[in-house]
């Protein structure tokens, strides 16, 4: 379970976050959904304790994410892609993490099989494409065997077949019991792998329910994605 409530970020005197509140629930893959400057990566980040909270709380699994024991088991989180060093082969990157957390390393090579890039497991990240590059970091997400999965646009860079597969692993996973939140800047991406979602703009939530909920009377998803996300509409 994720719950976030009454979050409030600043940056400096820029409010970023205003009293944001939503829930991702085990067995549902909840979609997190804004332009571009909407506050979600600053939600994610809040909520993976890289950024302070000013206000409101932020829990994964009922508590703050650096109050968990071990949190990589608990949480597998992809934010900016890879996050490996250049020059690190995938192989590497992927036991680095492992070892700063436990993780046996036949793992790795599982992980590596599960994402696709056993192939090119001993290549250099520098040489990987964007699309590699995110299974890269999906596979650093996935090595703990978590519960709970955060991730930041996952389909970036993908092809068509790619985003199937990725729409695939994270239905798979919630289907398993596992709590699922996918941010994207467009409310179509998520059509066809969210069950509940939640609309973000300039910092505030303006929708949650289900895609049926949230679409209302519009025509289709993307005319209601911009009604919502419109400056007239208020908080």
């Amino acid at each position: 379970m994720i719950t976030i409530d009454a979050l409030t970020k600043r940056h400096g005197e820029r409010t970023v976050l205003h009293g944001l509140s939503l829930e991702a629930r085990p067995g549902r893959v909840t979609g997190f959904v804004g332009p571009n400057g909407a506050g979600k990566s600053s939600t994610l980040r809040c909520l993976l304790g890289l950024d302070r909270i000013d206000a409101g709380t932020a829990l994964v699994g009922g508590r703050p994410y650096r109050e968990l024991r071990h949190p990589l088991h608990t949480v597998g989180a992809m934010l900016d892609g890879a996050g490996a060093h250049p020059s690190c082969t995938g192989r590497a990157h992927l036991r680095w993490v492992a070892a700063g957390s436990g993780i046996p390393r036949r793992r790795v090579d599982e992980v590596l099989e599960l994402v696709d890039l056993a192939d090119a497991a001993r290549r250099p990240v520098r040489t990987y494409s964007l699309g590699m590059g995110q299974r890269l970091g999906l596979a650093a997400a996935l090595l703990g065997d978590p519960e709970i999965l955060i991730l930041d646009e996952p389909v970036n860079g993908l092809d068509p077949a790619g985003i199937r597969w990725m729409r695939d692993l994270v239905r798979k996973h919630a289907c398993a019991g596992g709590t699922v939140l996918v941010s994207s800047h467009m409310l179509s991406e998520l059509a066809e792998v969210a069950d509940d979602v939640v609309v973000i703009a300039q910092g505030r939530v303006r929708a949650t329910g289900t895609l049926t909920e949230v679409a209302g009377d519009h025509g289709d998803l993307e005319e209601a994605f911009f009604a919502l996300i419109s400056p007239e509409v208020q908080s």
